[in-house]
């Protein structure tokens, strides 16, 4: 058996090739296989304090029930954006065809306990691909969505913490820019179908398991797929993407069911030493933070990012997202801002240390507003 390094495929997967920073895996012959092993391993010591108005209703991360766990302020160590992860890799070609297999699995830094997240596993990825260069590639199983991925993949947050919301990051991460910006990709059973490469273009379409609207009883997987559709364009220099998304949501009881739908449209560009980013959504019952979770809401969400890589080792960053949704009223939610400033320094060629502060706003329709203020510390290992 031969060892030998290459680019790691979850830094790869995760991150983007244009994010990643110098990252290497464990590479080895198994037969007919190449195999590969690599992972990601984090923690952030994070300080919150919360303020403002705290009758705002729905997903109000700024507010103390979310952004504070209940309080005026909290402290947590544990993961940012990224989950610790172990990613097992396999290719191989065969008869002409090109196939290869990914499973992730997950876990979690901290909770609200020191004894629940022991046995908690996050699985996030477990699928095969096959294809060639004429043919394109098929996709089958557990992975990330097409809607708002490029979104998340090209956020400087990703190897932080962006928005240390503590109802999340006490059980799994933190958010982001996710319900501050874009909505998370999440992941789904699918097929999903790569045509192959044209001068440039990528097009990409999935059907996708549909699913349950997240933490809203009141909507529920209809009996159609949930589907999704992506073209990109790779320029020298950047990446152009537009993305579209739609599954019917029966209701409950009185009431009716939907069609979540949206559309996405953004871009990445890097001048020199300077990396712009800009991605806004807008459609029906996307969710805050995932699928449906507001309901038959219309909603927009927007990103804007600006990086400056001061050294070869040093980047800073400053970011903003907005979340906003339409037609609510009184103390219902309105919207969800995230500013971020970051300072990213790859110590190594595999650790990069992270100290970021951030504010996230949370609005009422009414006019109330609740805020946090956060601090970031720590690091991220990719192997």
């Amino acid at each position: 058996m031969t060892i030998r390094t290459s680019l790691s495929p979850i830094a790869l997967a995760l991150l983007g090739a244009a994010l990643a920073p110098a990252t290497h895996a464990a590479d080895f012959k198994a037969g007919d296989w190449d195999m590969s092993l690599g992972g990601i391993v984090n923690a952030y010591y994070t300080n919150t304090s919360c303020s403002g108005d705290q009758t705002i209703t729905g997903l109000a991360l700024a507010g103390k029930a979310l952004g504070c766990g209940g309080k005026d302020g909290r402290t947590t160590i544990g993961n940012g954006l990224l989950p610790n992860a172990l990613t097992v890799g396999a290719k191989t070609r065969q008869d002409g065809i090109d196939i290869a297999a990914t499973l992730m699995i997950g876990a979690a830094v901290s909770s609200s306990d020191s004894i629940s997240n022991n046995s908690n596993v996050d699985v996030r990825q477990g699928f095969v691909t096959f294809g060639n260069a004429g043919m394109g590639t098929v996709k089958l199983g557990r992975d990330y969505g097409l809607f708002g991925l490029n979104a998340v993949l090209t956020d400087m947050t990703l190897l932080g913490a962006g928005a240390p919301v503590n109802a999340t990051q006490a059980n799994r991460v933190t958010l982001g820019h996710i319900g501050a910006g874009y909505t998370y990709p999440g992941n789904y059973g699918q097929i999903a179908y790569s045509a192959p490469a044209m001068a440039g273009l990528g097009l990409t379409v999935a059907v996708l398991s549909p699913v349950n609207a997240f933490a809203n009883s009141t909507y529920s997987a209809g009996t159609s797929p949930q589907l999704q559709l992506q073209a990109t364009y790779t320029l020298t220099g950047g990446k152009l993407w537009a993305t579209a998304k739609s599954q019917h949501f029966d209701g409950s009881g009185a009431t009716a069911g939907y069609t979540a739908s949206g559309v996405e449209l953004g871009g990445s560009y890097n001048l020199g030493a300077l990396m712009l980013l800009a991605n806004a959504q807008s459609g029906t019952g996307l969710g805050v933070l995932a699928d449906g979770d507001s309901g038959n809401q219309k909603q927009d969400a927007l990103l804007l990012q600006g990086a400056y890589q001061v050294t070869p080792q040093t980047k800073l960053g400053l970011s903003y997202g907005e979340t906003r949704l339409k037609g609510a009223t009184g103390t219902a939610l309105r919207s969800n801002t995230n500013a971020t400033l970051g300072l990213y320094h790859n110590l190594t060629k595999s650790l990069t240390l992270v100290g970021e502060v951030s504010q996230t706003e949370s609005k009422a329709a009414a006019g109330g507003s609740a805020k946090m203020n956060g601090v970031a510390l720590g690091g991220i290992v990719f192997f």
